[in-house]
């Protein structure tokens, strides 16, 4: 029997209608538009088509939004002086440095330049401590989605065993969290793991960002499980995920497509922070 598709883009519609009207109520109540300004370093294609689809996405839902494109060598004191500037400017409420940076530039110091409040990418080390204790106002995009995708496809979470394959900041080692604080017993799966398909076969959730095309096939797939593919890969001209659809549809439960799964929540829950933090979380 196939698996059920997640599909990413309805749900994603279904929370940008009410992500639209809780835009619309914060214009009404606080008299002010929630406003997101990016922070695009260099001309990346793939970061430039990001940040459009982006800025789209937020004028559908009536979120304003601002760019300040910056040149490749730019200095590492001249970016922080503008993440100061909108630091200190009031109708600017989410403030996204598109990743990756030039090498150049210290990741670190400049997420850590941003407003907690306004660091509706929530990766932020306030933010990342808020994640681990369980009160962050503004979870991680990504992660976020998944554990929307699964809670709205009627997989539960509580006594589960959970496989992450993955350990990044932005990905693994988040998603792996919130999959904690709903119960779930998780393991992180990274490129030394001994017997991966072993490990993955225990998962009742198994969720892959590992960036590797079409790694996960149906032998690591137990019966019934529910598949979250978080991968991005360019194979033949086709992006593809870091799951096998065709086999592990024939095994698993329920299964997210690439493309058409975890990108359009992505977005959706970087808007949803954005009205978070217009309305003062």
């Amino acid at each position: 029997m196939a698996a059920t598709i997640i599909d990413g883009r309805a749900i994603a519609q279904e929370m940008r209608e009410a992500i639209r009207a809780e835009a619309a109520a914060v214009r009404a109540q606080r008299g002010v538009s929630p406003r997101l300004a990016f922070v695009l370093i260099g001309d990346d294609p793939a970061s430039r088509a990001y940040v459009t689809s982006k800025s789209k996405a937020a004028a559908m839902l009536g979120i304003e939004t601002e760019d300040h494109p910056l040149a490749a060598d730019v200095q590492e004191t001249a970016l922080l002086r503008l993440i100061e500037q909108l630091n200190r400017r009031s109708e600017v409420h989410g403030i996204l440095v598109q990743m990756p940076l030039p090498r150049h530039i210290d990741a670190l110091r400049v997420l850590a330049a941003v407003d907690p409040g306004k660091d509706i990418d929530g990766f932020h080390p306030l933010n990342v401590g808020r994640l681990v204790l369980g009160s962050t106002p503004f979870p991680p995009c990504t992660p976020a989605g998944v554990m929307e995708m699964l809670r709205r496809s009627g997989v539960t979470f509580a006594g589960a065993e959970a496989v992450v394959v993955g350990r990044s900041n932005i990905v693994g080692k988040p998603v792996a969290i919130m999959l904690m604080h709903e119960n779930a017993t998780v393991t992180i799966c990274h490129s030394r793991t001994r017997d991966l398909a072993a490990v993955c076969r225990r998962a009742d959730i198994l969720v892959v960002a590992i960036g590797r095309a079409r790694l996960v096939t149906a032998e690591f797939v137990k019966p019934g499980a529910a598949v979250i593919d978080v991968g991005n890969s360019y194979v033949d001209g086709k992006v593809v995920g870091d799951v096998d659809f065709d086999t592990v549809a024939q095994v698993a439960g329920c299964l997210s497509p690439v493309p058409g799964g975890v990108g359009p929540m992505t977005i959706t829950m970087l808007l949803r922070n954005t009205v978070r933090a217009a309305r003062g979380e």
